[in-house]
């Protein structure tokens, strides 16, 4: 089993070490499963489970106090589950696997798929807070009024950074607000773009995996690309792929559908990953990273921010 995983596409981490050495956990205990859906599953289980990453624990806040998980799954059959909104789940990526094998839907979301996880026995009330998070947010004075004086507040928070430590169109350290001001770079982005992925081949099938908790301090409710088909995830009988970065532009542009159309049009996997970056560049001015396997057993990585850490297993 080939197993490929990313920890996210953003500024180079403070701890790069330790992260690394969950990813490479990460990757070899998805390698030893039997099939590449298993594969995935467990190897985004592995990363939900540690803070270091932005899924599962550890994960964003979002503008009203509220960490809230999504995760999308695919097969190369085109078999898909999806869930988004789920406060107090850890293991998004399993809740979506049960939408993709237990429901004839494709995506669930908010309350309706917590109730979904408790019934088949997924943890619902799970403290997704780390120390890191925690930190971060009582240094912020969050509203206290509705949905506008929300989206007023987060106005020129939310995306302050992108991957690659940069406002759009200006330096970070003009930005304004209390989130981010007098900050470096590295601070802020370690809390938006550590969104993990996996995706797995055993020599015949391929499958896809990604989950995230989301961008900090986003409007409540928020949902980004990772649990959309063909934006932070996609798996076909060419290839497997997922994606992380800044999310809105990777939803606008579909990445990974479209590194896996290169690769269906006939490009080896990193080929396929490298024209989709370029491309997503091009279209958005944004950052990001994909990976992929192809259907010969190529691996692809490429990124256009300041770092990307990945892990490749292949085991039985």
């Amino acid at each position: 089993m080939h197993v490929l995983v990313h920890g996210g596409a953003g500024g180079r981490p403070d701890e790069p070490e330790p992260r690394q050495a969950v990813l490479e956990d990460a990757a070899q205990t998805g390698s030893t499963t039997d099939s590449p859906v298993e594969a995935v599953e467990t190897a985004v289980r592995h990363l939900e489970a540690s803070p270091r990453f932005n899924a599962g624990v550890g994960s964003a806040v979002q503008s009203d106090g509220v960490i809230r998980t999504d995760a999308g799954i695919m097969t190369d059959d085109r078999e898909v589950g999806a869930v988004c909104s789920m406060p107090g789940v850890e293991h998004a990526v399993t809740v979506a696997r049960v939408v993709m094998t237990e429901t004839p839907h494709v995506f669930v979301s908010g309350s309706h798929a917590v109730s979904l996880a408790d019934a088949y026995g997924i943890g619902t009330d799970v403290d997704l807070w780390s120390d890191r998070t925690r930190e971060r947010w009582d240094e912020v004075t969050p509203p206290s009024g509705g949905a506008r004086s929300h989206l007023e507040w987060i106005r020129d928070r939310f995306g302050q950074t992108d991957p690659g430590g940069r406002n759009a169109g200006e330096d970070a350290s003009e930005s304004s607000g209390d989130v981010g001001a007098g900050r470096d770079d590295e601070r802020q982005s370690d809390l938006d773009h550590d969104t993990v992925g996996a995706v797995a081949f055993d020599g015949e099938h391929l499958a896809a995996a990604t989950s995230t908790g989301g961008r900090w301090l986003a409007l409540a409710g928020r949902v980004g690309d990772v649990p959309q088909v063909g934006a932070g995830y996609y798996c076909c009988p060419s290839a497997a792929v997922s994606a992380t970065g800044a999310g809105e532009d990777i939803a606008r542009v579909t990445l990974s559908r479209r590194a896996a159309r290169h690769v269906e049009d006939g490009f080896e996997a990193q080929t396929a990953c490298d024209l989709a970056i370029e491309e997503f560049a091009e279209h958005t001015g944004s950052s990001a990273g994909v990976i992929a396997l192809d259907s010969s057993g190529a691996i692809g990585s490429a990124f256009n921010s300041d770092e990307m850490q990945t892990a490749h297993a292949h085991g039985n």
